[in-house]
């Protein structure tokens, strides 16, 4: 078996499309999705599309799917659900927005109840006899601090990756490319497609073999360059929103079909990336880590 594992997509259809596009060049059979499939990119709804198009796929929740589908941020990072001030409630204010604006995106392209019943982890048995876990953030979690090469021994543990959650652990949530044994168990990160924490911007993701002699998922992820010029996903100008609501995002995302009317589920959305006051928009590449809502401080 030949199985594409990839994470954190976040609405970032344009650099979804040239991972698989690498996946299919690799002869993959099988794709792994980690979770945070949507928010903070433009189109959510073409990239459900994509996901749900692919043939042999397992996918679980993240902690920003959970967050699009119910709107309530009260386990978001950094914090933005107790305001106490007027910039505080403005941001939280675009925070929901910009989720409620791809929820309904979602919803219009008929992707909606598709992501509700996306579970927290799923299990494989690859064909040499070792257990795999899928998970977003951790075993049994889609948030948290996730598990970053920063972190000790006694951390991931402690965040339960055991041998008695699985023999392998693949999970995202972190952006952080990550391959570790601790105790006993092997820990996989391949990074991120969208959104990722380093300076080449490059989307990543991991490669999985396994046969009946063993398996190889590899130490460093698969790094993979799209085209800017299909969708500049770098946070630039102002962008009007899909419908009724008034623009307010200081970074969006545009492409080279312009303000050109289209299918609202597929009218590219707010990005929601930098909102630190003051502060102005940045890109998926430059951003603070702790400025990303939803996704763990560095």
């Amino acid at each position: 078996m030949r199985v594409a594992v990839i994470s954190d997509v976040h609405g970032n259809a344009a650099a979804l499309d040239a991972v698989l596009a690498d996946a299919a060049a690799a002869d993959v059979t099988a794709y792994w999705i980690l979770g945070d499939l949507v928010a903070y990119g433009p189109r959510p709804a073409e990239t459900l599309d994509r996901i749900r198009g692919l043939g042999d796929v397992r996918c679980v929740r993240g902690n920003t799917d959970r967050y699009v589908l119910t709107g309530d941020v009260s386990g978001m990072q950094p914090r933005v659900d107790e305001p106490r001030t007027e910039e505080e409630r403005r941001v939280l204010a675009e925070v929901l927005g910009s989720l409620a604006w791809t929820r309904d995106a979602v919803a219009a392209a008929g992707h909606e109840r598709w992501l509700s019943t996306r579970p927290v982890e799923e299990r494989v048995i690859l064909p040499n006899g070792p257990r795999v876990l899928l998970a977003h953030a951790s075993p049994g979690r889609d948030d948290g601090a996730g598990a970053h090469p920063d972190g000790t021994d006694a951390d991931l543990h402690a965040l339960g990756f055991t041998r008695d959650a699985a023999d392998l652990v693949l999970v995202g949530h972190t952006h952080v490319p990550l391959d570790r044994a601790v105790h006993g168990v092997r820990v996989v990160n391949p990074g991120a497609v969208s959104l990722p924490r380093s300076r080449d911007g490059l989307a990543r993701w991991a490669l999985l073999t396994a046969d009946e002699e063993g398996y190889d998922v590899g130490c460093a992820a698969r790094r993979t360059t799209w085209p800017p010029s299909s969708t500049t996903f770098i946070a630039s100008a102002i962008r009007r929103r899909a419908g009724s609501r008034r623009s307010w995002v200081r970074g969006s995302s545009v492409d080279e079909r312009g303000d050109q009317p289209g299918d609202p589920a597929r009218t590219p959305g707010p990005l929601l990336l930098a909102v630190r006051p003051g502060h102005p928009a940045q890109s998926g590449v430059d951003a603070q880590p702790s400025q990303r809502f939803g996704l763990p401080r560095a």
